[in-house]
């Protein structure tokens, strides 16, 4: 069995290790050569290139199994990388590689809704973005050509939290009065997610999260707790997301339904561990 994986950073490389780990072949399209070194020493190919000019596929490449594409537009990333990375990536892969099966990893961004209710995969998906439209876009290439679309919650792990980095800088802030609700789920449970519906072929669109919506002011109540610090500062204007600003609470009923847990059901459940991997937070007094 082969499979492709368009993008291989901090999500993809994981979930490339677990195929591979099964016995799969695994090729890896990287954007960058640094990137492509990065990842030298895996027991499987490693190639740099920009997927939205990839050139078609021969030999043993062509019409892999599975093409996984879970590439990012970079931190930077404005209209104009997501429409490359995204949609002419997405168009140019299907045609390059042929794929069995497609797999398409977007963003629960796509719900715009903003009253703090449930979402689920039959949600209106109308993001007020620009962003969030060509996600859609992608994931409609994905659907047309009878593939999967995993939307992914807000993903942590090893080394990265955002809500953990931006309290242990003292740069976190809650959103008015820390009611927003925020959807999260680990690295190694959205990878395990990638394969579940790679290997299992499913097909249709699935959010990927955990089982614990939180509000903003309850997610940093529990960073906070063991060092018995403060809560962020209250901001009325909050930070511009590039996905744009929502608030709900996302379902992932529909793919536990097909086999798939959570080994990490709630951010608190994960802390621990991510505080040993990025950083215990300065005491109050010393944050800046």
């Amino acid at each position: 069995m082969k499979v492709i994986f368009a993008g291989c950073g901090f999500l993809g490389e994981a979930a490339a290790d677990l195929f591979s780990g099964l016995g799969w072949e695994v090729l890896a399209l990287c954007a960058s050569r640094e990137s492509a070194d990065r990842l030298k020493h895996k027991p499987f190919e490693v190639l740099a290139g920009d997927i939205a000019t990839t050139p078609g596929f021969s030999g043993a490449w062509s019409s892999p199994d599975l093409l996984v594409h879970c590439a990012s537009s970079g931190r930077g990333g404005g209209v104009d990388a997501y429409q490359r990375v995204y949609v002419q990536g997405m168009r140019q892969l299907l045609a390059a590689t042929n794929p069995h099966h497609v797999l398409f990893v977007g963003s629960t961004s796509v719900y715009g809704q903003t009253d703090g209710s449930f979402v689920d995969e039959t949600s209106p998906a109308a993001p007020a973005v620009e962003t969030g439209q060509i996600l859609l876009e992608a994931e409609s290439l994905a659907l047309a050509a009878g593939g999967c679309v995993l939307r992914l919650s807000g993903i942590y792990g090893p080394g990265r939290s955002v809500l953990l980095r931006k309290y242990r800088d003292g740069t976190a802030t809650l959103d008015g009065d820390g009611t927003r609700w925020v959807n999260q789920v680990h690295r190694d449970d959205a990878a395990r997610a990638i394969l579940h519906a790679g290997t299992k072929k499913l097909s249709g669109i699935f959010n990927v999260s955990d089982d614990t919506p939180a509000q903003q002011r309850e997610v940093y109540s529990w960073i906070a707790s063991p060092w018995n610090g403060p809560l962020p500062p209250a901001t009325e204007r909050p930070g511009i997301r590039k996905r744009g600003s929502t608030n709900k609470r996302v379902s992932n009923a529909k793919l536990k339904a097909t086999g798939w847990q959570p080994s990490y059901p709630c951010y608190k459940d994960a802390l621990p561990g991510l505080v040993l991997t990025t950083g215990i937070p300065a005491s109050p007094e010393n944050r800046k």
